[in-house]
């Protein structure tokens, strides 16, 4: 071995001795998968950061009761592994009320994610995201005094103002005892009170609240819609195109679908698909 060669090695030692070691991205308690920047934006809505809106609660998609306090769920984590993607450690997260959200009256964010079907109506006010998940409208009941698909036509039902279950239950199903509540929260907790007899959002939703209160409330059943949940964008900003390009990566690459099998179907216990349909 020649003396150059032996120094050549001998550097090479050294740097593996003193490299530090290769770690896995991370945000809150989500580990991250891309490349830092492998696809940048060109001005995010505020500096340094990927800002994030949401309508809590939302348990499983983003876990905490505040925004200071969610540092993982699937909704969280997919945001995640987008603000790394595009170049930032740093995701805030908004919360605000569902119908200004809906409406398009909130400004100065990136993405809003809270299990928001993409329905034509909604694509007049908001650009979205490819499709990121699917989802049917279920039906969350007392454990102490359920309803059927025949019984439920009769039922008084709670719905969530300016959702599709709630144009589900009154334009589809045709049920005339409809109670509608400003807030997701409002509705279970009518339910678990007595208030309704049942209560019809997303299954993956339903499915949640299950969880969130074991033994009190369950899941009788639930219609085929065909629903996807979306990413909402302000429209025509720039960034959207290239924050879609990153969803579109994340579906193609299998993150989407890990994220999905560590904190839904592992929180659910059971699969979506097991929960018996009714028909209309």
């Amino acid at each position: 071995m020649n003396f150059a060669r032996r120094l050549l090695l001998t550097a090479i030692a050294a740097a593996a001795l003193t490299a530090p070691a290769f770690a896995a991205g991370k945000i809150g308690n989500c580990e991250l998968t891309g490349a830092k920047g492998s696809i940048p934006i060109a001005s995010p809505a505020k500096a340094g950061q990927l800002t994030v809106e949401v309508s809590l609660p939302a348990p499983i998609w983003w876990n905490g009761d505040t925004p200071e306090s969610i540092k993982d769920g699937m909704e969280y984590c997919i945001a995640a592994e987008i603000a790394w993607r595009t170049g930032y450690d740093k995701v805030e997260v908004v919360n605000v009320g569902w119908d200004p959200l809906i409406a398009g009256q909130t400004h100065d964010f990136d993405l809003a994610m809270s299990e928001i079907s993409i329905t034509d109506e909604r694509k007049k006010v908001h650009d979205f995201s490819v499709p990121y998940f699917y989802s049917d409208i279920g039906v969350l009941t007392r454990t102490d005094a359920p309803v059927d698909e025949k019984s439920i036509k009769k039922a008084k039902v709670g719905v969530q103002q300016a959702t599709t279950g709630a144009a589900f239950a009154i334009d589809k199903l045709g049920i005339t005892d409809v109670q509608v509540y400003p807030e997701q929260g409002d509705m279970f907790a009518a339910l678990r009170a007595g208030q309704i007899d049942a209560a019809m959002t997303d299954t993956s939703i339903v499915l949640a609240e299950v969880v969130a209160n074991p033994g009190k409330v369950e899941v009788v059943g639930q219609y085929k819609t065909g629903e996807t949940y979306g990413a909402i964008y302000q429209k025509g900003n720039p960034n959207n195109a290239t924050i879609d390009k990153i969803f579109q990566a994340m579906i193609d690459d299998g993150t989407i679908k890990k994220l999905a099998a560590k904190y839904l179907a592992a929180a659910w216990g059971k699969d979506p698909a097991t929960v018996p349909y009714f028909n209309p």
